[in-house]
């Protein structure tokens, strides 16, 4: 064998290799994971959620730590209900007090982990439960996990007194939960008389699901009890999937004034663990068990999420299409009636016609005779005072449609919105009302249309920078010329119809002669077409502002499309790690990786 052929290594020098890419997958499992947001109240939205806060804590807690650390000790978490006798239980298993048996209930304090001195070098904050501080002193804190060494504990094993999964303390049982998702080994503890607790079968049940190592201890029971209550027990585990657990007994009896049981009540469960710990090979059978059965279980369970996560991403799809389209329309139902004459009425055409003296000329018009553009000007009547009130009155107007159509926009949004649950939450949490425009909509409104009309004005006076000495220049003013160009714009298509038509029309027609007996054809429409263009982008602007006010909200969730097949991605580069490793001779021996 050469040292350099990669044919010839050793099986031994592979493992490490297939441990680091199934650990790989899982960090990033874990990152995908903790990406995914599920912040809309849609069905299930609340239960996946969980899921994915316990699936990320396990994964940091015990299944990524303990791959990572596979010759650590065996770590044995008692759980169970509430006045089992747990820590009586540990006390009596090690030999001595080590955790305090809670009195009163519900008892908050930290979990207690019991290890040989020489094993301490496994339990540091890198390793297992790496969020919960490392105190070697008792304490109440559920944020701090204290490490007892203790000589009397065998080399190979841990024992972990977790706090009750059915306190009436919310964080004992989240905290319980964390425990015994961190477990090589689950040593249930129950009674006589809380053997059937709903609680305890809901963690047993998923135990069975992820095949995690369960051993089940039968304690306080009556002498006279033990083999009906035994019995029965027996028959539930094997109905659940756990005809396989251990089940011990203790009986019922007096304890010490050190709060210990008598030797003999334990000595069964004590050698078992014990001997556990001595066989290598049986140690290493309950972490790959239980270690397997996690990674599995999670990679499964991602899938489940993930399709929560898509649930998400589609409503939000679904609310951000339903405000895109009641705004897209709004800025539609605006640019057409401020081109299509609409505005052409009213005091807008009453002040222009003031403006131009549109009697004889409209004649003209509608009696198809002749005129050429000296004419036109010649007719016109307007003083520059006149020219500002069509510029007032075009600033009403613009005003009045831009804010009809903000307010409806808002108003079918919000019906749209209204019509889900989702809608109706992030309604309710926005902190203003979205089915009106914005309180400062109004002044941003004129303020846009000031601007707009100031642009207009500006296209002019730059436009006849040559022509202001002339006296058709004159005769108008960069007033007068810049609403003529304003009028133009407004009967952009010629929308209007029946007998609107020759007034709006023939008042376009004149301001267009106007325009173009000082500045040319091709001058007017280039100016009538950028002032079009620019009166489009600011009703543009002004309505994408009120459109935010219902995409920031989506945004604000930080929904991610990508988050769903990046979760299913990972999920099944850990099924293919866990497949290849099974299809290999060194599968037995790739930490984990085989089921």
């Amino acid at each position: 064998m050469t040292e350099n052929d990669p044919d010839q290594v050793p099986t031994a020098r592979r493992v490490p290799d297939t441990t680091t890419a199934m650990v790989t997958a899982l960090v990033r499992l874990r990152g995908s994971l903790q990406d995914a947001r599920l912040p809309l109240d849609l069905p299930g939205a609340e239960e996946q959620r969980a899921a994915r806060t316990e699936m990320v804590d396990q994964l940091e807690d015990y299944v990524i730590p303990r791959l990572m650390t596979l010759d650590a000790p065996l770590l044995a978490v008692v759980g169970g209900s509430t006045g089992a006798g747990k820590s009586t239980l540990v006390n009596s298993l090690v030999g001595t007090r080590v955790t305090i048996p809670g009195v009163l209930r519900p008892t908050t304090r930290s979990p207690v982990l019991v290890h040989h001195p020489d094993d301490a070098k496994w339990f540091g904050q890198d390793r297992l439960l790496p969020e919960l501080e490392r105190v070697d002193r008792q304490t109440n804190d559920p944020e701090a996990l204290q490490l007892v060494a203790s000589p009397a504990m065998t080399p190979g094993l841990a024992i972990l007194d977790a706090p009750d999964i059915d306190s009436v303390e919310e964080r004992n049982r989240v905290l319980a939960a964390q425990l015994l998702a961190a477990a090589d080994l689950w040593l249930f503890v129950t009674s006589a008389a809380r053997y059937a607790d709903q609680v305890p079968w809901e963690f047993l049940r998923k135990a069975a699901e992820r095949s995690a190592a369960v051993a089940i201890v039968l304690d306080r029971t009556p002498p006279e009890a033990v083999d009906t209550v035994a019995a029965h027990l027996a028959r539930m585990l094997a109905s659940r999937g756990l005809k396989d657990s251990p089940l011990f007994t203790v009986h019922e009896g007096q304890v010490s004034d050190m709060g210990l049981l008598p030797s003999s009540d334990v000595a069964e469960i004590r050698s078992w663990l014990q001997a556990l710990a001595d066989d290598q090979e049986a140690r290493s059978a309950v972490v790959q068990q239980t270690l397997d059965g996690a990674v599995r279980t999670l990679a499964r369970r991602t899938h489940s999420v993930a399709d929560a996560a898509t649930e998400q991403t589609d409503a939000v799809r679904r609310l951000r299409e339903d405000a895109n389209e009641a705004y897209d329309r709004a800025v539609s139902a605006i640019t057409e009636a401020s081109a299509d004459g609409t505005l052409l009425r009213g005091e807008v055409l009453a002040r222009w016609q003031e403006f131009v003296g549109t009697g004889e000329l409209l004649r003209s018009l509608e009696t198809r005779v002749g005129w050429i553009r000296d004419r036109v000007v010649n007719a016109v009547k307007g003083k520059p005072q006149q020219a500002e009130r069509v510029t007032v009155a075009v600033e009403s107007g613009l005003e009045t449609l831009v804010l009809e159509h903000a307010e409806a926009a808002a108003e079918r949004a919000e019906a749209s919105w209204r019509s889900t649950a989702a809608g109706q939450a992030l309604l309710a949490d926005a902190g203003e009302d979205l089915g009106r425009a914005s309180r400062d909509f109004r002044r941003r409104a004129e303020r846009a249309v000031r601007d707009w009309q100031g642009d207009v004005l500006e296209m002019v006076r730059t436009e006849g920078a040559d022509k202001r000495s002339t006296a058709r220049f004159l005769a108008f003013g960069v007033n007068g010329l810049s609403v003529a160009l304003m009028v133009v714009v407004f009967a952009h298509t010629a929308g209007v119809t029946g007998a609107e038509a020759g007034i709006a029309g023939g008042s376009a027609v004149l301001g267009q002669k106007l325009l173009e007996a000082v500045f040319g054809d091709q001058a007017v429409r280039s100016l009538a077409e950028r002032a079009r263009q620019q009166l489009e982008a600011s009703v543009t602007d002004l309505l994408d502002a009120e459109r935010r006010r219902y995409t920031d909200l989506l945004d604000s969730l930080e929904v991610q499309p990508e988050a769903p097949e990046r979760m299913r991605s990972a999920a099944r580069k850990v099924d293919d790690l866990r497949y290849a490793a099974t299809h290999t001779p060194s599968g037995s021996d790739t930490g984990g990786d085989a089921p």
